[in-house]
């Protein structure tokens, strides 16, 4: 006889402007069958004495006044995996409580129920239904169906980590001459330690190593504006294997997108609050850093594999640069019609070509069988252009490390 999975739970925080918006929040999240709900000031630990955070400094001093619902969630009968798609349901379901109350989604946990339901914080308690569950539909849903992937990309290498590290060395070298005069992010690659140390096990945990030392967490930071230069030099350097290169560029369209892909996080925090959105000063930055360098990797464009053009389009895209080669070179790849890639195609043109009419209908696409995409997409708050940027380098990834030989070792 099969065992039981145990009830997983979810715990919803969402952000009120009043405490009245806060307890019409949590009376609706209890009527959808919730089990524990609480209603507290934000950051109520600064008013408690006993506390340790007691008259200490906000941590989000904008929302001072606000006031924060907590929510416990409970499913049975089923394995973690297969209540994913109901969940996104239910994730989507929650925001809209919170945008119709004039608040935010700020997060969510989740893990066994009986765990959470024993450390969760019942102060400021409001609604409590002892054993309570969600209800789930019967049948559950499932993910949408995804269309055909596009051809098989021809196969390019991506190295030996000795080889790597010899290359990556070696423009170091060349562009600051010792570990003084790089880079934060570069420095630890002029070190002997780094040359004539441990050996690398894969190729990927070096890719691996060197992105995180650029950008830690996939944060950009003026570190990460200073070595937009190193990086640009390794993608065009012949002696790093085509596989990492494609890599690299893998990472800078990450890099380019980190503005857009967070102002898609906080676009409901943000109408709520009735900002505007500003870019940080490093985001900014790492971008025009690595538009500035885009006419050179373009001009290597007849010599890229088709991999290497579909990811140096798209970058193209993410920087706002108006390149007739890189549109029209697009058009070229092997995307037919009806494939994932074509979708994906699709929308990078539309971002080229500036192209607002048919920007939507191609994230419509994508929404259809992509449902990270469809759950961004959903808040009024999320601006399409925006959209598309922020989702288009996992979209590119995705499709294209299925070229590079040895993909096991990728991080």
């Amino acid at each position: 006889m099969t065992a039981t999975p145990p009830a997983w739970g979810i715990q919803y925080t969402l952000c009120l402007p009043s405490e009245d918006a806060a307890r019409a929040a949590a009376a609706e999240l209890s009527g959808m069958g919730h089990r524990l709900t609480a209603v507290r000031v934000h950051d109520h630990y600064r008013f408690v004495p006993s506390s340790f955070w007691y008259g200490k400094p906000s941590w989000d001093p904008e929302l001072e006044g606000w006031w924060q619902v907590f929510s416990l969630a409970v499913h049975s009968g089923y394995e973690r995996m297969a209540l994913e798609p109901f969940f996104r349901s239910e994730r989507i379901r929650v925001a809209d409580v919170a945008r119709a109350h004039a608040g935010f989604q700020q997060g969510f946990s989740e893990g066994h129920a009986a765990t959470l339901e024993e450390v969760f914080q019942r102060d400021g308690l409001v609604h409590e239904q002892a054993g309570a569950d969600v209800a789930l539909p019967s049948p559950l849903p499932e993910d949408p169906a995804r269309p055909p992937a596009g051809p098989p990309w021809k196969c390019v290498e991506i190295g030996e980590p000795a080889v790597l590290v010899r290359a990556v060395v070696a423009v170091a070298e060349r562009m600051y001459g010792s570990s003084e005069d790089a880079p934060d992010a570069v420095e630890w690659l002029l070190d002997e330690e780094f040359a004539f140390g441990e050996p690398y096990g894969s190729t990927g945990d070096l890719l691996g190593d060197l992105a995180d030392a650029v950008a830690h967490q996939g944060t950009c930071t003026d570190t990460t504006v200073e070595a937009v230069p190193f990086l640009m030099e390794l993608v065009c350097d012949d002696s790093v294997a085509p596989g990492s290169r494609l890599v690299l560029l893998c990472d800078l369209l990450r890099l380019a997108a980190s503005g857009p892909a967070a102002e898609v996080s906080l676009a409901d925090r943000i109408t709520a609050l009735g900002c505007v959105w500003e870019e940080s000063a490093a985001e900014y930055l790492t971008r025009r850093a690595i538009g500035s360098e885009l006419p050179r990797l373009l001009s290597r464009w007849e010599d890229e594999s088709d991999a290497a053009r579909f990811a140096l389009a798209s970058l193209t895209a993410l920087c706002g640069t108006r390149d007739q080669r890189a549109l029209s070179g697009l058009a070229a790849l092997p995307a037919p019609a009806g494939s994932s890639r074509a979708d994906v195609v699709s929308l990078v043109a539309a971002l080229l070509s500036d192209d607002r009419e048919c920007l939507v209908p191609a994230l419509n696409r994508l929404s259809s069988w992509q449902p990270r995409v469809a759950e961004e997409a959903v808040s009024p708050s999320v601006d399409p252009q925006t959209l598309g940027l922020a989702i288009l380098p996992n979209l590119v990834l995705e499709d294209v490390t299925s070229g590079i030989a040895a993909e096991r070792d990728l991080p």
